[in-house]
């Protein structure tokens, strides 16, 4: 059985108030059974606090990026080094949103996953494909293509996550069906097994279209699906809590 993990990526949202929230996480997870790992991307500017926050507690923290380099003439950069320093365990590396606004390639992603194996923090690496790409028939080959070069080559083990994100349900109002997303996990699973054997089967496969308080049990439910990379859901505590209840629902 695979240890789940449940991931809120707060995105570019969140200022000293909200760390209000990460108390209520800490709070919430210490009235819950050991279920699930539980782990919270705050935007940069709080990953301090908020580490010192969650300090003790279930809850981890993280970054929501990091450059590849572990310093120098990199303005506005952030290392993984800088991450580790501020209490941060993983980092999120390629979501959607990097790769789209800022024009991340694959081989970007795996320079910096590369970092953040330099800094003792775990990747949680994206992939997924566009509408475009999806009504093309073409999810499973780019999602291929993205798992092949977005884990760095030196990668050995299952010492890293990969989040299944279809663009096209995030902030869409289209939703993937449950058959969808277990054709896609099942085939990361595949990949991954062939790459890495034994290990591959190790590997957490998290879902990140949109998961929410309704959909979460459901989803959680798939034999691939091991947990899920939460955008607004878990900027309410009460919401991402029930996202971790429906996490451990099954275990």
């Amino acid at each position: 059985m695979i240890r789940p993990l449940i991931a809120g990526n707060w995105k570019m949202n969140g200022v000293a108030g909200m760390l209000s929230v990460i108390e209520e996480v800490v709070n919430g997870l210490s009235e819950r059974s050991d279920g699930a790992d539980c782990l919270i991307c705050p935007p940069a500017t709080l990953l301090d606090r908020a580490s010192r926050a969650a300090r003790g507690s279930a809850l981890k923290t993280g970054g929501q990026d990091c450059h590849a380099e572990p310093s120098g003439a990199h303005t506005g950069d952030i290392s993984a080094e800088m991450i580790a320093d501020a209490g941060g365990s993983y980092v999120i590396l390629g979501h959607s949103e990097r790769r789209a606004d800022h024009n991340e390639s694959s081989e970007m992603v795996a320079s910096k996953a590369e970092a953040a194996a330099r800094a003792n923090l775990t990747p949680i690496i994206c992939v997924g494909e566009t509408l475009d790409e999806r009504e093309a028939g073409q999810t499973l080959s780019v999602i291929s293509g993205q798992i092949d070069n977005s884990i760095p080559e030196t990668a050995t083990d299952a010492s890293f996550v990969v989040a299944y994100e279809p663009v096209w349900a995030i902030g869409t109002g289209k939703v993937a069906t449950v058959e969808q997303v277990e054709e896609v996990h099942n085939a990361i699973r595949k990949q991954l097994v062939q790459r890495f054997g034994g290990s591959g089967s190790d590997v957490r496969i998290l879902y990140g279209g949109s998961m929410k308080p309704g959909n979460a049990a459901e989803l959680v439910s798939l034999e691939n699906v091991n947990g899920g990379l939460i955008g607004g859901a878990s900027l309410k505590a009460s919401d991402f809590l029930s996202i971790y209840d429906a996490g451990i629902s099954n275990l």
